[in-house]
């Protein structure tokens, strides 16, 4: 029923759409179809910029709530949660937006279409913008994408609370520096199994209003005018229904990079006729000369612009105010308490606890008399946010979060170390000018608390002011500048350390893992980070986050950068032994699994559904993040990939039966004419706390209940 009355309702809208459209001239229509649309005031159509973020939190327009970003939110592995803070996000939007509309505000990042999520496939550490992303499997991307767009997009039944993009579409992920003249090269089958899986679920479950192309070329074709891509897969193939815009300035790619086309004329003219609808730049201001020379059909202008005005007629632009249930928002809503506290469980849900030696942590406040709070990252606000940001109204780094748990009872000492990446901090130093306040530091302190890592200085977009280096990518896995030495300057000290990695990505610290008794991964982990990664520390929080990505021990292991082959990448094709794998998380408690079963060791059409009882084991209440895995047993086929999960929280003692539904396209795989089926043969199904890798069972100690099942037939999954 909720199917039939959306389509009623979306088809009322698009003929309001095609009837605002026939009364434009070419001009006016090529004139919408610029991210910075003007007002039209015979129609009564008002100025619009399509152009806004919501990457982790509503971006570059002012205050609001900065939540951790969107890697941290994946370590999370809680689709519901990520609904949660998704909807919060668009209830931000739309209180600043009718603050905004109400002073006749229309500028750039003022508007309803968020330009989020990002659901490309962190394929490559090395890649600037992974952090953007949620991570490496395209199952997890997929679920947290859809859900998120649900959070954003609302569930109304006539009307989008905001509207989301899904980006960029496709196989998108750097080189940062070479986006602009790049041709990712892939196979029909990496494509198919990798880098439209996440893009397909947002179109098709979650129903996401607007897709934006990549500034790269996919096999030859520019992404933001490739048939094969807007065309053949995301119009014809899936059945998309909403607007397609490129990514800013992509258009004139087509002739300044790619070379694809002579003239900016003609780059209007392929971006338009294979499905482009909206132009985040001004080249589409050409529209009205391919028109009149032939090149472009105005009845696809039409279309196009049917597109956008549905999008527009959708969130409520052309209805009086009170219409939709959106318009009464407050703008007091935007970074309440009530949003504060979501992002601080939002930051405790995403830390991960990648090593804890004999148990130094949680940290006793009662018997320290005084910490230290050590390294680049330990007072540093960027390393909270990430991009696309918005501002907050307070931050909490480290060691501000630490000072505020400890109060007046434990000595916090705070050293900077060293600079985040230069040899040293001050520009006049001989060097190393921080290493004996460290040894000071350390000589006081009870324990030492390392803050280390990168920031979105380091990793982020090619052309971004902030990024040190050109490109935003990472030359290596290694911890920049200083900051190893520093670490060792630390540990030399003989007192016990914690090293709390804030990244956006991996980082070899080998080292570290051999040396250093506890490690913690805490990402971006927004405004509310520093509290969050005290509350851990102290034990009123206990880490549930699990690894999005994989941390290699070095670069040399993965294949070029520039090669989109997904062999000897991510989990679920490399060989080598990961440093922490995809899926891994400790606790500071113990889970145990009993009574695994499934629902038949035949798969049939309904899939399996797959079971068992969890208990908590230890003395501390804690959330397992429960995983299944499947591995085809046969040769040539990915290693064991992520097909369920469910969150349970559990009190000491308390046991619990979980139930995943694995459906029979969990057990397919495409072959290399991209046809996807469920072959003939035995499937393993893993269920624990980690992917059932040998490395995940050495660093928990813990073996991963396994059971098979087999498919009688072949399958062929539509």
């Amino acid at each position: 029923m909720e199917l039939v009355r959306d389509k009623i309702k979306n088809a009322e809208f698009e003929k309001r759409a095609r009837e605002l459209v026939s009364q434009m001239t070419l001009e006016e229509k090529a004139f919408q179809m610029l991210n910075g649309a003007p007002a039209i005031e015979r129609l009564g159509i008002k100025a619009y910029n399509w152009w806004n973020e919501a990457l982790h939190g509503v971006a570059r327009a002012g205050t609001a709530t900065v939540f951790p970003q969107a890697v941290s939110l994946a370590a999370s592995f809680d689709e519901d949660f990520i609904e949660e803070v998704a909807d919060a996000i668009s209830t931000e939007g739309r209180a600043k937006f009718n603050a905004q509309q109400k002073y006749d505000d229309m500028d750039i990042y003022k508007g309803l279409t968020f330009w989020s999520p990002n659901v490309n496939i962190f394929r490559d550490p090395r890649w600037g913008r992974g952090h953007e992303t949620f991570g490496e499997d395209p199952y997890l991307t997929s679920r947290l994408g859809v859900r998120f767009i649900e959070g954003l997009q609302g569930h109304d039944e006539n009307y989008m609370k905001a509207a989301a993009c899904a980006k960029h579409f496709a196989v998108h992920s750097g080189p940062e520096d070479l986006r602009h003249e790049f041709d990712a090269v892939v196979s029909k089958q990496d494509m198919y199994e990798t880098y439209l899986p996440a893009f397909k679920a947002c179109v098709q479950e979650a129903k996401v209003e607007a897709v934006m192309g990549a500034y790269n070329r996919t096999n030859g074709e520019p992404c933001c005018g490739s048939k094969t891509l807007l065309t053949d897969i995301l119009r014809d193939e899936w059945g998309f229904k909403g607007h397609v815009v490129s990514d800013c300035w992509a258009i004139k790619d087509f002739h300044g990079g790619h070379g694809v086309t002579s003239s900016a004329v003609e780059s209007v003219s392929l971006a338009v006729t294979n499905g482009c609808d909206l132009n985040c730049g001004n080249l589409f201001i050409y529209v009205k000369e391919a028109v009149e020379k032939g090149m472009i059909p105005e009845e696809r202008v039409d279309e196009a612009l049917v597109h956008l005005f549905t999008t527009r007629m959708k969130l409520g632009l052309f209805d009086e105010k009170g219409k939709t249930p959106y318009d009464d928002i407050p703008f007091t809503v935007v970074d309440s308490k009530q949003m504060q506290e979501l992002n601080l469980k939002a930051a405790e849900k995403c830390i991960v606890l990648l090593k804890n030696d004999d148990g130094l942590l949680p940290l006793d406040k009662s018997k320290i008399k005084t910490i230290g709070v050590i390294g680049p990252n330990a007072n540093n606000r960027k390393a909270l946010i990430g991009n696309y940001e918005g501002t907050a109204s307070r931050y909490y780094t480290i060691s501000e979060g630490i000072q505020e748990y400890v109060g007046d009872d434990v000595r916090v000492l705070v050293s900077e170390g060293c600079h985040l990446y230069k040899d040293s901090i001050s520009n006049l130093s001989i060097g190393k000018d921080r290493d004996s306040e460290v040894k000071a530091v350390c000589e006081a302190s009870d324990v030492v608390v390392m803050c280390l890592g990168l920031d979105a200085g380091l990793e982020g977009e090619e052309g971004d002011e902030s990024n040190q280096y050109a490109s935003g990518d990472k030359p290596n896995l290694n911890l920049p500048g200083r900051q190893q030495d520093i670490l060792e300057v630390a540990y030399a000290s003989g007192k016990p350390i914690v090293l709390v990695l804030l990244s956006g990505s991996a980082l070899a610290v080998n080292w570290a893992d051999e040396h250093i008794p506890a490690i913690i991964q805490g990402w971006y982990p927004g405004a509310q980070g520093g509290r969050a990664i005290a509350k851990v520390l102290f034990g009123d929080k206990n880490p549930e986050g699990r690894m999005p990505v994989t941390f290699y021990r070095s670069t040399e292991e993965l294949p070029e950068f520039t090669d989109y082959s997904m062999k000897g990448r991510t989990y679920r094709y490399m060989e080598n032994e990961a440093l922490y794998p995809f899926g891994y998380g400790l606790s500071y408690t113990e889970f145990e699994y009993k009574d695994v079963s499934v629902s038949s060791d035949i798969i049939g059409e309904d899939g399996i559904i797959l079971k068992a009882v969890v208990t908590n084991t230890g003395s501390r209440e804690g959330t397992e993040t429960v995983q299944a895995y499947v591995k085809a047993d046969r040769e040539d086929t990915p290693n064991a990939q992520l097909k369920g999960i469910c969150k349970v929280t559990l009190k000491p003692g308390e046991s619990r039966e979980v139930s995943i539904k694995l459906p029979i396209s969990a057990f397919a795989l495409y072959d290399e004419q991209a046809v996807n089926r469920v072959a003939e043969g035995k499937y393993h199904i893993f269920i624990g706390g980690t992917q059932p890798d040998a490395r995940s069972e050495k660093l928990t100690g813990k073996k991963v209940n396994a059971v098979s099942v087999k498919a009688e037939k072949e399958v062929v999954i539509g």
